[in-house]
């Protein structure tokens, strides 16, 4: 019977983490580069696509969504700050786990951040690819509709266009970018006709085999692969070019606040709280559990733990500078995108660039598609280093096959094969899923990595009083219990469903490990002198 619980020891860690020489991480970053890090991972597919799938179950309300799940990441952020201070070491909860809750949980974690980061890269690659779209209308460059998206969203998309030339003949006094506008055209989308639907599927032209029609997003299957191929030959974003991307990403948010501010209508935020959270309490915690994905990367910061020059003092600095940041920004976002624009006719696909559209802004909205571009090339490319990393300690620690996840190419210096099989499992993904079904997966495997984080804490304290602690995260128990009811809670609300596509997916995770991960694991193995610490 393998030894489930086994941790990974303390001296361990910290002789691993204070290696040097040839095969280890350069230590170079400050603490403004960590924050730059988190801030740049973390501004990307929240504010630009996932705003709107928000809105559509918080209204107005979505500014309060916003605040809860930014307080769910803040107490969770807390409990990541002092590990990621105790343990400078590369593979953020999968590695914490090890050290405290032992090998199995540590196991689970580190296979749910595959949610997080692949799947999470997924979902960029789609919301990169509307916006692509964008751009390329922009430049007046046709596409098909079933190579734009997946089939699904394709078909919605064509619905738009039918209902949109309908405005122009059958109510062509009112002015695209009006708010009557805006309301009849998402009067006419909330009640499609069987004429409309034919006509829409007439427009989205896809071939059909075997009966049924074809839809797959390419250009977010091919910047998944670009990316993919990018972390292959070793270019990663230095800590510069990162910083300055940081810079534009927050130049177009605030340009979007700034000038979104002169075309709010108060009226759209409603006048009570009926009308500004039209499905109630429920409904806010609902899109708080939709739009945490806004949040995801900013625990990357503490990916980078073997790579800070001063992880004790800077990583807790840049993990929850970088978060206070983003709410700030997010909750200014979500006020001025329901302001302009009434909650129900909020776009999923590029919720802020249509805004300004359909103001009858197309500059602002070119400015935005460029600027939402550049911002979640940068967060997918984070993503998929993120999930190479985790994969990478796992095999190390013989958990994975250690000749395909961390064997390391002699010239590039980059775990290929892993590399790889990640950015072409994210690029299908990508390709043949709605946005918002793959950000729901997404939402709830970190959920769960970030209750287990504030599990840890509380068990570190209590089996390791004594250790020192460069930053302690203050108010235990309150701070780590109050992560896992905001965190918990925010679960719940994902939906049945949901838990469902979690639960198969720790299953098949659990398979593999006691397959293989429990039988060549170098703890189990004896390979670490020391490991055993409990059973």
């Amino acid at each position: 019977m393998p030894k489930l619980f086994a941790t990974k020891s303390m001296k361990v860690l910290m002789a691993e983490a204070h290696a040097t020489g040839e095969g280890t991480l350069k230590r170079s970053l400050g603490v403004f580069q960590l924050t730059a890090l988190g801030v740049g991972a973390v501004i990307g597919a929240g504010i630009f696509v996932l705003s709107g799938l928000g809105a559509h179950y918080a209204g107005p309300g979505l500014m309060l969504s916003f605040v809860l799940s930014g307080l769910g990441c803040t107490f969770a952020g807390l409990c990541y700050a002092e590990f990621a201070a105790m343990i400078p070491l590369a593979g953020s909860a999968y590695t914490y786990a090890y050290a405290t809750l032992g090998e199995l949980f540590a196991w689970i974690i580190g296979w749910d951040l595959t949610l997080e980061y692949a799947m999470g890269a997924s979902t960029v690659s789609s919301g990169w690819s509307n916006h692509f779209i964008e751009l390329l209308h922009i430049f007046h460059i046709p596409f098909p509709l079933w190579l734009a998206y997946d089939h699904w969203t394709a078909l919605g998309v064509a619905l738009d266009t039918v209902c949109r030339n309908m405005m122009a003949v059958s109510y062509a006094t009112l002015k695209p970018g009006t708010q009557e506008y805006i309301l009849q055209l998402g009067a006419l989308k909330a009640t499609p006709t069987a004429s409309m639907i034919a006509q829409a599927h007439q427009v989205l032209g896809a071939p059909v085999f075997f009966g049924r029609e074809i839809g797959i997003n390419l250009p977010a299957f091919l910047i998944a692969l670009l990316v993919t191929v990018i972390l292959a030959i070793g270019i990663q974003e230095s800590a510069k070019f990162n910083s300055a991307i940081v810079v534009v990403k927050v130049a177009v948010v605030l340009f979007v606040l700034g000038l979104g501010a002169h075309y709010v209508h108060p009226a759209n935020w409603g006048n009570n709280w009926h009308t500004f959270a039209p499905f109630g309490f429920s409904g806010v915690w609902q899109g708080a559990a939709y739009i945490f994905f806004a949040y995801i990367g900013f625990d990357a910061v503490s990916t980078t733990a073997q790579e800070a020059k001063n992880p004790q003092r800077d990583l807790p600095i840049g993990l929850m500078a970088s978060l206070l940041m983003c709410t700030a920004l997010y909750i200014g976002v979500a006020a001025v995108l329901t302001g302009m624009v009434p909650w129900q006719q909020v776009s999923i696909e590029a919720p802020i660039a249509r805004a300004f559209l359909d103001r009858g802004l197309p500059w602002a909205s070119d400015i935005i598609t460029i600027g939402a571009l550049a911002g979640l090339t940068s967060v997918m490319l984070v993503m998929l280093l993120g999930q190479t990393r985790v994969l990478y300690a796992m095999a190390n620690d013989g958990l994975l096959p250690k000749k395909f996840f961390a064997e390391i190419h002699p010239k590039f210096r980059t775990p290929v094969k892993n590399t790889f099989l990640v950015g072409l499992i994210a690029a299908v993904v990508g390709a043949l899923t709605p946005i918002d079904d793959i950000g729901k997966m997404v939402n709830i495997g970190t959920l769960l990595a970030f209750v287990i984080v504030c599990i840890a804490i509380m068990m570190l304290r209590k089996s390791d009083p004594g250790r020192a602690r460069p930053f302690r995260t203050p108010w235990v128990p309150f701070v780590p219990i109050m992560g896992i009811l905001f965190n918990g809670y925010m679960m719940v609300k994902l939906g049945w469903l949901n838990w469902v596509r979690l639960i198969v997916w720790l299953v098949i995770g659990l398979v593999i490990y006691f397959t293989y991960g429990a039988k060549n694991s170098r703890v189990q193995q004896g390979e670490l002198p020391g490991e055993l610490t409990k059973d």
